[in-house]
């Protein structure tokens, strides 16, 4: 599975890609809005920082301006996935901008129908929001199956990217689901490398290693 993560601050994205285990990332016009800067600027940096996708998010929410601010996302760099709404007119701008070359990241989806048609819209990321369901009561994780098992009835090459991904249980329900990509804050992908049995027997061997007056 692949991990992409979320967040607009260079300096985490910077530290994270450094240990190879970062594919991607995905940024939306809150989490830019909360680093006080120019969006174009950071997306440009961002994408410098990385050689995977690099969403992108439109502010238009009808067909002619989704599709304006798509291109114009694009030709920040080439590693732009531009992010859309899951809306009938996201779809449509979704159809035009992948049908030109760009790759779409199809956002806030709720359900195992929309997955379909965004799939059909040419996406090349579904993004369904696993976090937002748990709020009100929904498994989140069932959707991820429905999406996978409806994606590997038909051929569909749009990947699955788990999305409000919150704690490291998401992060392996989702992998055990068939999601292809997950996207976290950076204090989640940190997280999962932590567990309290790796601590106690790293501080046993430390102890171990000093009185025998071990050295490398």
């Amino acid at each position: 599975m692949k991990f992409f993560v979320d967040t607009a601050d260079t300096k985490d994205i910077a530290e994270l890609a450094a240990t190879g285990l970062v594919d991607g990332v995905t940024t939306n016009p809150s989490l830019i809005a909360k680093s006080g800067r120019d969006f174009a600027e950071v997306i440009k940096e961002i994408c410098a920082l990385t050689d995977g996708p690099v969403s992108a998010e439109v502010v238009a929410t009808d067909y002619e301006g989704m599709v304006s601010e798509g291109r114009t996302l694009a030709k920040i760099a080439s590693n732009v996935c531009v992010k859309l709404p899951l809306t009938m007119d996201g779809l449509r701008a979704c159809r035009t901008l992948s049908d030109e070359g760009t790759p779409v990241n199809v956002t806030l989806c709720f359900s195992a129908n929309q997955a379909l048609l965004a799939a059909k819209a040419g996406a090349a990321f579904i993004s369904p929001f696993i976090g937002r369901l748990d709020d009100i009561h929904i498994d989140g994780m069932e959707l991820i199956e429905e999406i996978r098992l409806i994606y590997d009835n038909y051929g569909f090459e749009t990947e699955i990217l788990a999305a409000s991904i919150r704690t490291a249980n998401h992060v392996k329900q989702s992998a055990l689901a068939g999601a292809d990509v997950m996207t976290a804050p950076p204090g989640v992908i940190r997280g999962l490398a932590n567990h309290p049995l790796t601590d106690k027997g790293l501080a046993a061997f430390l102890a171990d290693a000093e009185k025998a007056g071990i050295k490398v």
